[in-house]
C-alpha cells in the first residue's frame, strides 16, 4: 500500500510537470502590417518605421497600456509588398511597461527594409492571420493595423479575406496614405477595413504618418471609437509631436 501511495504521487507529481505555464493575458494582440511595396520609396519607409518608434515612446501610449484591464499588450511589426513577400521583422513582444516599449521601439529602428514589389493587401492580411494564430489564445482583443498607399494589385480580393478574419473575430483597422491615390480612404473603407469596433484613418502625406500611427496606436489600446474615420494634417502633426 505504501508503495501504491508513492507510485501516484509520483505520477502526480509528473503530470504537474507536463503541464504548459499559462501566460498572463493581453488586452490587444496587434499585428502592424506596413506598406513596403515599391510606391514607398526610401525616405517614405524611413518615416512609417520612425512613426511607429516614436509612437512606442511616448507617455500617453505606455499610460494607455499600463491602465489597460490587464496592463499589457503583445504587438508585432510585418512588412508586406507582393504575394510572397510578407516578413515579420519585429516578432511578438509583450508591452507592459516604459521600459518595455523602448525596447520595441529600438528593435523597430533596428530593422531593415525586407523587400519591395507589388501591393497584395489580401496576401498581407492572410500572414498577418497566421502571426496571430503563432500567439497562445489570451489577448482580449486581436487586431490587424494596415498602413499603405495603394490599392491591391495582385492577390486575392482584400474584402474575401476581411470577411473571413471578422467572421473569426480579428478586427482590421486601416491607416491610409493618399499621396500617390487621393481615393485610397474610400477603397480601404470598402475593402480593407472590418470588425467590431473598427475604424479608418487617413493621412495626405509621409510626414504625417508619425502623428496618425500616434493617434491609431491610442485608439486601439484604449478601444477609444469616436469615429469610424479621421484625418490627419501636417499643421496635426506639428501639434501632436
Amino acid at each position: 500500500m505504501p508503495l501504491a501511495r508513492s507510485l501516484a504521487a509520483a505520477l502526480a507529481g509528473l503530470s504537474f510537470v507536463a503541464l504548459p505555464a499559462r501566460a498572463a493575458p493581453v488586452d490587444i494582440a496587434l499585428v502592424l502590417a506596413v506598406d513596403v511595396s515599391a510606391s514607398v520609396d526610401a525616405g517614405e519607409y524611413e518615416l512609417q518605421h520612425e512613426g511607429i518608434a516614436r509612437a512606442f515612446e511616448t507617455a500617453d501610449l505606455v499610460d494607455a497600456i499600463r491602465n489597460g484591464r490587464n496592463g499589457a499588450i503583445e504587438v508585432l511589426v510585418m512588412e508586406w509588398s507582393d504575394r510572397d513577400k510578407q516578413v515579420v521583422t519585429v516578432d511578438w513582444t509583450r508591452i507592459a511597461d516604459a521600459a518595455g516599449a523602448k525596447r520595441f521601439a529600438a528593435a523597430v529602428r533596428a530593422t531593415r527594409r525586407s523587400s519591395d514589389g507589388l501591393t497584395a493587401i489580401g496576401d498581407a492580411l492572410v500572414a498577418a492571420e497566421a502571426a496571430l494564430a503563432r500567439l497562445p489564445d489570451r489577448a482580449v482583443r486581436r487586431v490587424i493595423d494596415v498602413s499603405g498607399d495603394g490599392m491591391a494589385n495582385i492577390g486575392p480580393p482584400p474584402q474575401e479575406i476581411r470577411d473571413r478574419l471578422v467572421a473569426e473575430g480579428i478586427t482590421i483597422n486601416g491607416l491610409a496614405i493618399l499621396k500617390t491615390e487621393p481615393w485610397l480612404d474610400s477603397y480601404y473603407d470598402q475593402y480593407v477595413v472590418g470588425g467590431p469596433g473598427s475604424f479608418l484613418m487617413q493621412v495626405e502625406d509621409f510626414p504625417s504618418f508619425i502623428a496618425a500611427m500616434r493617434q491609431k496606436l491610442l485608439n486601439e489600446v484604449t478601444a477609444a471609437r469616436p469615429i469610424r474615420r479621421a484625418a490627419v494634417s501636417r499643421h496635426e502633426l506639428v501639434q501632436m509631436q
